[in-house]
């Protein structure tokens, strides 16, 4: 057996170009830890807004934010994959950083760009340099880990050539709007894969429109679904404060009793709205059980 293994292993020569499309497909894959779905690029909001009510809109809507991911980040994918070095990553990530104009896809970016880097590192041994990189970033505290460029400086140091880099970003970029519109139910598991298949001649065309372009050309194409993501901070307020309404609602008697509903500033954190939704629970038990 001994020998048989032996024979395998010493069969299992590969050229690096042979390997490289295993690591391409691994950076397509959805198990890799890196925060893609944790980022709905705004279509929770937008459902908010009465921007996306239905397959038809959501189709519209994917395909802006394609659009605005090509003229605005595949830029940043570029540059990085064709000079993937520490100097051009860091000036690029400020760049970036400064562009970003709403808070929400700044902390998405830096979050999904961290856990990228962190999980090459881990995954693409065979590329030291991922994980000096890391470290010296992390102990300069220099970089922002902005997702666009640490993608495309990944894609540079695998061997991944600029057109597929640019095309797997936006394909990730598609894959994750879409993913998730079906955890918000807009869209089915089955019709979200019919959409996406739909929206593969819009991604194409887009690419080829984008592509290949210096980050001095980087730009908005959609203002408006920038604005609308930045607005994803009120959609808890708007659930807390319909949440606590109908509570109120219920109470046998206090139709119209709104003494502890509290307005909450959008400034304050989740974390204080649920618990101010609990301050509300509370008393509204003891409502409950005084006029039961």
């Amino acid at each position: 057996m001994e020998d048989v293994e032996e024979k395998i292993e010493g069969s299992l020569q590969f050229t690096p170009n042979e390997l490289l499309q295993w690591g391409h497909w691994q950076l397509l894959d959805s198990v890799l830890p890196t925060g893609g779905f944790a980022h709905s690029f705004g279509v929770e909001a937008a459902i908010q807004a009465r921007l996306v009510s239905g397959p038809e809109d959501l189709r519209t809507f994917v395909i802006h934010i394609l659009e605005n991911t090509g003229s605005l980040l595949l830029p940043f994918v570029y540059t990085l994959n064709t000079s993937p070095n520490v100097e051009t990553w860091y000036k690029l990530d400020k760049i970036l950083d400064a562009t970003l104009t709403n808070e929400v896809s700044r902390k998405a970016s830096i979050s999904q760009g961290s856990a990228l880097l962190r999980v090459a590192a881990a995954v693409f041994q065979e590329v030291p340099y991922f994980k000096t990189m890391r470290e010296m970033s992390l102990a300069s505290g220099s970089v922002r880990f902005h997702h666009a460029p640490i993608f495309g400086l990944v894609c540079g140091l695998l061997g991944l050539n600029a057109e597929t880099s640019q095309k797997t970003y936006l394909f990730i970029t598609m894959r994750d709007v879409v993913s998730a519109a079906t955890r918000l139910n807009l869209v089915g598991p089955l019709g979200a894969a019919v959409l996406q298949h739909q929206l593969a001649a819009n991604a194409e065309e887009l690419s080829k429109k984008w592509m290949n372009r210096p980050v001095e050309e980087a730009c908005q194409t959609s203002p408006l679904l920038d604005t609308i993501q930045g607005c994803h901070g009120f959609y808890h307020y708007i659930c807390l404060q319909e949440t606590t309404c109908t509570a109120l609602h219920e109470a046998r008697g206090f139709t119209n009793m709104f003494v502890f509903k509290r307005a909450i500033p959008i400034q304050e954190s989740f974390t204080d709205a649920c618990r101010y939704f609990f301050i509300f629970r509370g008393k509204y038990k003891d409502v409950r059980a005084a006029i039961s």
